[in-house]
């Protein structure tokens, strides 16, 4: 494949470039269906060793031990990849996506080759951190990319191949687990990262090429220490409360009080440093605010909502952890179908503020449908509430990252990319946390109101606990598990309208072509008020 100053390329000429665009060379569409597949790959890679740990913590516990620690497998990765993606994404904007991008899978590989060999919890705990701080490359790095490589009009359908790459990776990660552990061994979970993740090292290697660049500017590392504090601070919070500590007690105070004096201390950094990690003149921009504050909802709604879904699928439902994971399919269809209907609509209209109306709009009935959850609902209907729900998300998730890229001139489409997927982790810890004290508030009122013997502390049920009682109060439990998943979804379908609220006010900013429009020039950026 040519440079990326070849000549098959199609040149933005600067009178007809938005600011920070002057000159920006796009690829054509054979150039990009070359890149493509590497930049799936590594987003695959990503999302998926997210999701494929759970179905093997068992065995991981029984081989290893270090039960108490279990939940820090997970946790580590999720954190260290938060805390990464933004350093990634400014770093990417300032010296080069690629050779960063590099590094990421890299530093993933080596992760994983190192969590396949551990021998203690806590090896395993330090090497998915190392695998977590690769991850958060992954994701940044390919989706920013994406904004370097294809004009803002035409990302539409190709975001729409990382959106069913996600939820592919959704529905396959705790198969793919399953298999896996029950074939072989846990640790080719990890292993299996090699192959893969080499194949897609070496393709992007050899496929993605892109122009030099150099920002003569010291780094924001106190910005960036600040801003990992804060994920860090909240991240725990929402491990922490309600489970390990209760949500008065003095960790979780102090942490909530690290994060609010970190997030001041931020803005006041950011203000003065020459090249800040995230540049506040960003939030002047109406649409890049409204797609954070989006971002936030969506990550809070429907990842802190989903988490409660196995659970009554594998009790009151009677699925194996398999089955469980084969029943939210009709999510991904959903999802993808209306993913790529919309990102063909954009590329060929210019058009996109309908999508996120309609996305918000469709997500809150899907939630409205899955607060009905009962325990006589049966898994066809389960199904047909996936299904809404996931058309809704193909309409908004996508989407979403297209206005914020389209907010921001070229040089900060990375920080745009970063700062989308930081706010979405933000609200689906805070999500996991908030539903998780509702979901334990209403199961263990609904179990005593009912005169059961079943108690919980926090979010966590073992289906293979609730299986072993006895006919009569496994079947309040199951009454108490419904109730309880019922008012999470119901808490869910507020913030779904606040999302379909907040659409409305998106303002349609023309998406730039790969070509300028002469008769329509491009549109500055709106400043908030």
């Amino acid at each position: 494949m040519s440079e990326a100053t070849g000549n098959d390329k199609t040149d933005v000429p600067e009178g007809g470039a938005p600011p920070g665009e002057a000159g920006a060379q796009w690829l054509t569409h054979k150039q990009i269906m070359i890149v493509l597949p590497g930049l799936l790959m590594a987003m695959l890679l990503a999302v998926l060793d997210q999701l494929v740990v759970g179905t093997a913590l068992p065995r991981i516990v029984g081989d290893l031990g270090g039960v108490s620690h279990l939940s820090w497998v997970v946790t580590a990765y999720v954190l260290a990849s938060t805390i990464t993606t933004p350093f990634y994404g400014k770093l990417g904007d300032m010296y080069g996506r690629k050779k960063f991008f590099i590094a990421a899978i890299i530093i993933f590989l080596a992760g994983s080759a190192l969590s396949g060999l551990s021998q203690s919890m806590v090896q395993l705990i330090t090497f998915r951190a190392i695998q977590g701080l690769g991850a958060g490359g992954l994701m940044v790095g390919a989706m920013a990319t994406i904004g370097e490589i294809v004009p803002p009009r035409q990302r539409g359908k190709y975001m729409s191949y990382f959106m069913v790459v996600m939820m592919l990776a959704t529905v396959a990660g705790p198969l793919v687990g399953g298999w896996i552990t029950t074939a072989f061994s846990w640790r080719w979970i990890f292993y299996i990262n090699l192959p893969l993740g080499g194949a897609a090292l070496v393709y992007v290697m050899a496929t993605l090429h892109m122009p030099p660049r150099r920002v003569e500017h010291r780094i924001d590392y106190l910005g960036g220490i600040l801003l990992g504090v804060i994920a860090t601070s909240i991240i725990l919070v929402a491990t922490w409360g309600g489970t390990e500590y209760s949500w008065a007690s003095a960790p979780v105070l102090v942490l909530i009080a690290l994060a609010v004096g970190s997030l001041v201390a931020f803005i006041a950094v950011e203000r003065r440093a020459a090249e800040p990690m995230l540049p506040l003149h960003l939030f002047q921009n109406r649409n890049f605010s409204l797609t954070m504050v989006l971002t936030f909802f969506v990550g809070l709604s429907l990842f802190g909502a989903m988490t409660f879904l196995p659970l009554y699928q594998q009790t009151v439902q009677g699925a194996s952890p398999t089955v469980s994971g084969l029943l939210l399919t009709p999510l991904m269809v959903g999802s993808a179908i209306t993913s790529i209907v919309a990102g063909q609509a954009v590329t060929r209209t210019g058009r996109y503020k309908m999508f996120p109306i309609i996305g918000g709009a469709v997500m809150t009935i899907g939630m409205f449908m899955l607060s009905r959850l009962g325990v006589s609902t049966t898994r066809l209907e389960t199904s047909l509430d996936y299904v809404v729900l996931g058309l809704g998300m193909g309409f908004l998730m996508q989407m979403v990252s297209l206005i914020a890229q389209n907010s921001v001139e070229l040089r900060d489409v990375g920080v745009a990319s970063s700062a989308r997927m930081f706010f979405q982790q933000m609200g689906g810890s805070l999500g996991v946390a908030a539903f998780g004290a509702v979901f334990a508030s209403r199961l263990n009122s609904a179990m005593t109101s009912a005169g059961g013997q079943f108690h919980v502390s926090g979010a966590a049920v073992d289906p293979a606990t609730v299986t072993s009682l006895p006919a009569a109060l496994r079947h309040q439990v199951y009454i108490a598990i419904s109730h309880a998943v019922q008012g999470v979804f119901v808490w869910v379908v507020p913030a779904s309208v606040l999302i379909f609220a907040l659409a409305l006010f998106i303002k349609e900013v023309p998406l730039r072509s790969g070509a300028p429009d002469r008769e329509q020039p491009a549109a500055e950026p709106e400043l908030v008020g």
